[in-house]
């Protein structure tokens, strides 16, 4: 069940944390295909990179 999540005091909707939780996973991969030189290769690497962030969130939020 969707709940709110309680911070200091602070409620939150869980999309704030798993957006939160989704950006780490993001930087992670984000740097780990720049270092293998990857989103060199893109035809549009911004675009990929909103695709990659979406695309992680959503899995977060279906895993939930």
């Amino acid at each position: 069940m969707l709940s709110e999540i309680n911070i200091a005091g602070v409620y939150l909707a869980p999309i704030v944390v798993e957006g939160l939780v989704g950006l780490a996973i993001f930087l992670i991969c984000r740097f780990l295909l720049g270092r293998l030189g990857l989103l060199h290769r893109l035809w549009h690497p911004a675009l990929f990179e909103v695709a990659l962030f979406l695309s992680i969130v959503s899995l977060l939020v279906l895993l939930r």
